[in-house]
């Protein structure tokens, strides 16, 4: 009798006689045709391997949503609608802050009347922007105008102006010029509609005791012409003097400087550190020291505060030693010393001797300006620049954009035949530490797009500029809000949309909810400082802008996005599927295999019962 594999029950014995036909009596001829049906079967077919083989091939099925789960990439959303509506505005409508030219005539007899004038002053300022670089961030200008005469004061004004009428007379301005200037700042109480639109103010002092036509830029928001001027010259210096300093910063056509280029060195988090260094070349010959930590700070704490609305700045000092140039300098007799040539300088500092980047303060993204006092050895000294045009440097000093500065400092009594003083220490003294900060001021201008100093401007006029002790005048101080307000808005942008484009780009890309959370404040600050730029608040512009642009920065350099390799789609499949797919093809093709098979001894089953059926 064949054998019966799987869970086959043998078959019962037939109970008719022995003459009666029985399936068992024979088995099929295995030559049978194919189209036969296949042999019944008396015992109904068992369920176990079926459901433990469709068992284990649904806990796959049923597994799969917690693997997916399990590798699912977190995605904060972010407000890509909000980016390129932020983008559509600053393209569509640049920043530009208001400003308001408030034009005063102090005078001692009769001339054109309040309405005249301030025609003749709106016409003349029209014709002016022609000299505002493409870049300009000026908006529109309001204009206004006063006119005082004896005891009589009118005006006609667009915009409220703070001038008190009387409060200054043509009889103040032979007091000095700071005194004149400190008037005019309080009786203009800061140049400014409380805490709006900027207001810049130009007074006409006309007097027959000035010889000659004179005009003075003030420390503040403000300038004076004294001099006998008519109307129309009056007018056309007060649109001169506007556009030319208020709005452009006295940058000619052709200079480079602020809204040109990249000017502003700071750093991308909104903080600078100023490192000031004091090098002795050979300790061998002399050694000297500097006492920056009460002369120095005190003169930069000014600057620091007035450029705060800009950058978050620290200042730090130190000596060092041993610290030769790189460059080889010339002896001159004719000169009086050795003589560093304009194309020695890009090889002047010495990057392996100068150990300058030892800042404790500078973390992140932060922007260090290494500030540099030089002091030659015996051999080299006096060490002199010499300018292309064959004259000495006046400053003995040079700028490197975007690093610092360097003063060559020739100590008292440096000469030629200077000997060795070898085991000297001296210290620098108050005034010549003063004076060497003095150059590092207008070296930090420099740096900022601004110019050292004015004294090659030339307006047609004598003209004379008032120094600021916080090394920036208001009205230099306005320039840079505006232009660094703008700045940091377009790249705020610039990084916010790369950010963008990035997530968009790697679908695996995780993106934590942090960086959802930067990028919203980052988009609220930029607003902030758009509508601030609207109201002409120049000072709380830059420091939104300044806020925006970091958490830009912050968002796109998080550390969950800078660890992480992301891949494509594929390559996700491409790491699962070789643990993944035998196993699962094997347990699929069993359960077919096993369904395939109870379908077979369910049919034989029904054909046993069916014959069962009919022989009854």
């Amino acid at each position: 009798m064949a054998e019966i594999a799987g869970d086959e029950t043998p078959p019962l014995p037939s109970s008719s006689g022995a003459g009666e036909f029985s399936i068992y009596s024979s088995p099929p001829s295995p030559t049978a045709p194919a189209g036969d049906k296949p042999p019944p079967r008396a015992a109904k077919p068992g369920t176990k391997r079926l459901v433990l083989t469709v068992s284990v091939f649904l806990s796959f099925l049923v597994g799969l949503p917690f693997l997916m789960k399990s590798t699912k990439i977190h995605r904060s959303p972010l407000p890509s609608d909000a980016i390129a509506d932020l983008s559509h505005r600053l393209h569509s409508h640049p920043p530009s802050f208001p400003s308001g030219i408030h034009a005063v005539f102090l005078r001692s007899g009769r001339g054109s009347t309040v309405s005249s004038l301030a025609d003749q002053l709106e016409w003349a300022i029209s014709t002016q922007p022609h000299g505002l670089p493409a870049s300009s961030t000026a908006g529109s200008i309001s204009v206004s105008v006063t006119v005082q005469s004896g005891g009589s004061c009118s005006s006609r004004s667009t915009i409220a102006s703070p001038w008190r009428c009387g409060s200054v007379t043509t009889a103040d301005w032979v007091r000095g010029d700071e005194v004149f200037d400190e008037l005019l700042h309080s009786a203009l109480g800061g140049g400014g509609c409380g805490d709006g639109m900027k207001i810049y103010t130009i007074v006409i002092v006309e007097t027959d005791d000035e010889k000659e036509t004179r005009v003075v830029i003030g420390k503040h928001r403000h300038a004076w012409v004294v001099g006998k001027v008519d109307e129309a010259e009056a007018v056309s210096l007060i649109g001169k003097v506007l556009i030319k300093y208020f709005m452009n910063g006295g940058i000619e056509e052709g200079e480079t400087g602020i809204g040109k280029g990249e000017f502003m060195p700071v750093g991308s988090d909104g903080n600078i550190v100023l490192s000031f260094s004091l090098l002795n070349a050979d300790p061998s010959d002399w050694v000297y020291d500097w006492d920056f930590e009460n002369i120095g700070e005190r003169m930069l704490n000014p600057v620091v505060e007035a450029l705060r609305p800009i950058a978050d700045i620290n200042v730090e000092s130190q000596v060092l030693y041993h610290t030769p140039k790189s460059s080889y300098s010339h002896s001159d007799d004719k000169l009086g010393g050795n003589v560093l040539s304009m194309g020695d300088i890009p090889f002047f500092v010495n990057s392996n001797e100068w150990h300058l980047d030892t800042s404790l303060s500078a973390t992140g993204r932060s922007k260090v300006l290494q500030f540099v006092v030089y002091v030659p050895s015996a051999r080299e000294c006096p060490l002199y620049l010499q300018l292309p045009d064959g004259e000495l440097s006046k400053t003995n000093a040079f700028i490197s954009p975007m690093w610092g500065g360097v003063v060559i400092w020739n100590p008292p009594g440096c000469s030629l035949d200077s000997k060795k003083m070898s085991g000297t220490h001296t210290k620098m003294s108050p005034q010549e530490l003063m004076e060497t900060l003095e150059i590092f001021i207008g070296q930090l201008r420099q740096l900022f797009g601004l110019k050292p100093n004015y004294h090659a401007q030339c307006m047609d006029v004598a003209t004379k500029f008032l120094v600021s002790e916080k090394g920036f005048a208001q009205w230099e101080l306005d320039l840079l809000y505006r232009h660094h307000a703008c700045s940091n808005l377009l790249s705020c942008l610039a990084t916010l949309e790369s950010l963008s484009s990035l997530v968009q780009s790697l679908p695996r890309m995780i993106v934590m909810d942090e960086i959802g959370r930067q990028v919203e404040l980052s988009l609220d600050a930029a607003r902030l400082a758009q509508r601030n730029a609207t109201l002409g608040i120049r000072d709380s512009s830059a420091v939104s802008a300044t806020r925006a642009r970091a958490l830009a920065e912050d968002a796109f350099f998080h550390p969950s996005i800078s660890s992480i390799s992301y891949a494509s789609v594929e390559h996700y499949f491409a790491i699962y599927m070789p643990f993944f797919a035998p196993v699962s093809l094997h347990v699929l093709l069993a359960a077919i295999k096993e369904l395939k098979r109870y379908k077979v001894e369910r049919a034989k089953y029904l054909a046993f019962l069916a014959s069962q059926a009919t022989a009854l």
